[in-house]
């Protein structure tokens, strides 16, 4: 599936342009207008071509990645797992997280809400739709990251729901005739970034200079053994490929970033300032 060629524009196309052949199109497919047989699904596919194509994020994430990146089931992107025992070396960087960060992958909007933002009036055609029951629903971090299922009540009856692995806080999940509306309670120690993890590490002057292993928690759980480079400075970046967040409906993950915060004593014995000073003499810059 070709969204250029479902909008008939190039891949170097304007947002002006992007929205002048949407506005064409979803006006010539629109089920209310077009009665033929194949109308629908025409303009559904001039939606979904549009959702992607008019957001900055999606349209470079569907340039380097196709269509698959936006159904579900997909896993239309690479991954680099781990291999071997023992600690890992991992890529340093200076900084900088996924600049697809905060596009959300759960799916494809209602076609005609889409319609309906585009030319800010309600079509007949939103009247034909079964109105949609929204309920919400408070989630720990930690099931986020992994998934959850949840006993709720919903009119009156008790109902197993299951919350995909990879939701963030406001996704809203479609379930057969209700929405939840998904609330994460914020962690303690991680920061999350789309489906990047951020976490801030403390090292000692010691390994920040010597360099060595130290164990750093997952968000999903448990913990895992990393190595400090020699010479870390403060503010530098440790990347973890695949151990953030899950995409959803993906066997994709983000990545975890640590920021290493190198701790300066604030007190010292008189040896110790007197080893400092040694110390520095054999500092070879």
């Amino acid at each position: 599936m070709d969204y250029y060629e479902i909008l008939g524009v190039g891949k170097n196309a304007t947002q002006d342009e992007i929205k002048k052949a949407y506005r064409k199109l979803a006006l010539k497919w629109h089920p209310d207008k077009n009665k033929s047989k194949e109308a629908e699904a025409k303009f559904k596919e001039i939606n979904k071509a549009y959702e992607v194509l008019s957001d900055p994020k999606k349209r470079s994430m569907y340039d380097q990645y196709g269509a698959s990146a936006f159904e579900h089931g997909s896993s239309g992107f690479g991954s680099e797992g781990f291999s071997g025992q023992g600690p890992f070396t991992y890529t340093y960087t200076t900084g900088g997280s996924s600049p697809f960060g905060n596009v959300d992958f759960g799916g494809f909007s209602d076609p005609f809400e889409i319609f309906e933002q585009f030319f800010g009036f309600k079509s007949a055609g939103s009247s034909r739709r079964s109105r949609r029951d929204i309920y919400q629903i408070t989630i720990e971090f930690e099931e986020a990251i992994k998934g959850v299922s949840k006993q709720v009540v919903i009119k009156g009856k008790s109902k197993k729901i299951k919350i995909p692995a990879g939701v963030n806080d406001g996704s809203r999940v479609r379930f057969s005739d209700f929405d939840i509306i998904v609330n994460v309670k914020p962690s303690s120690i991680f920061k999350r970034q789309g489906q990047d993890i951020i976490y801030e590490k403390e090292i000692t002057l010691v390994q920040a200079v010597l360099g060595g292993v130290i164990e750093v928690p997952l968000p999903e759980g448990g913990n895992i053994k990393v190595k400090v480079k020699p010479g870390t400075k403060s503010g530098s970046m440790l990347r973890l490929r695949g151990k953030g967040v899950p995409y959803i409906h993906s066997n994709s993950r983000g990545d975890m970033y640590i920021v290493f915060k190198v701790r300066i004593p604030q007190k010292l014995t008189h040896k110790g300032k007197q080893l400092l000073m040694e110390l520095e003499k054999e500092i070879v810059e």
